[in-house]
């Protein structure tokens, strides 16, 4: 049976150039074929989950959500963390129980609401630290801190977000759209799990171990396989169709 311990497991002792890849399923045959290939964990990306229901990237209703983690955990043996967005407004308690009803060892929170508005500091650490108290170490929580992907070029406001969120009980951090050239400074001064986002087959991008070398000791692809698989599906439609 997996565990949030082994999962947790997973992100220490790694050497540098290794981190720690979570490719994104969205439904349960995706999640196969990924276990299948090797990887250790997974992590679900809400925005893919949101597209393979019929909805657009943060419309996804509560229910939906937690329906589609839990068809993804039942179909695979290894540890699945679940992307929540910023958890659908619910209390500690309730958002906790109902990871842990899908079996889900991780959750992913972003720290900007609706409308994509920053939520202030300490409040977001408070409501990190008052799900870490609900859930002791039966969840691995990653922090999301969303002030690059919002515009700010300068990383002392997400270290700032970091630090605070690691204070509260997070496990890990995951300051999304950090540049290449800031990851080094974010390592130096952020302790613990970064978590960072690569896109698989776009021109220019850093692969996995190159992140892992710049200080990052886990790496997500958000949707980023999405668009993979609907590619191959319709070159074979066009074949099809003569």
């Amino acid at each position: 049976m997996v565990s949030a311990a082994h999962f947790r497991a997973l992100h220490h002792g790694r050497a540098p150039g290794d981190p720690l890849v979570l490719p994104g399923p969205w439904d349960a045959v995706s999640a196969r074929v990924l276990a299948d290939a090797g990887f250790p964990a997974l992590a679900t990306p809400s925005a893919a989950v949101a597209a393979s229901l019929g909805y657009e990237d943060g419309r996804t209703p509560a229910d939906e959500m937690f329906a589609a983690v839990a068809r993804i955990v039942r179909s695979v043996d290894v540890p699945v963390s679940a992307d929540l967005e910023s958890g659908y407004g619910l209390p500690a308690g309730e958002l906790v129980a109902r990871v842990l009803e899908t079996g889900a060892v991780g959750i992913n929170l972003e720290d900007s609401g609706p409308g994509k508005a920053l939520v202030e500091p300490q409040r977001q650490a408070d409501r990190l630290a008052e799900i870490r108290a609900e859930a002791g170490d039966a969840l691995f929580v990653n922090a999301r801190v969303d002030t690059f992907l919002l515009g700010t070029a300068d990383p002392g406001p997400a270290i700032e977000r970091a630090r605070l969120y690691v204070a509260a009980g997070a496990d890990c951090v995951y300051p999304i759209s950090a540049p290449e050239e800031a990851l080094p400074r974010l390592r130096r001064e952020i302790t613990g799990p970064i978590n960072a986002m690569a896109s698989p087959g776009a021109p220019g991008a850093p692969a996995p171990g190159r992140l892992g070398r710049l200080g990052v000791t886990r790496v997500t692809f958000g949707d980023g396989l999405l668009p993979h698989a609907f590619d191959a599906l319709r070159e074979c439609a066009r074949a099809l169709r003569g």
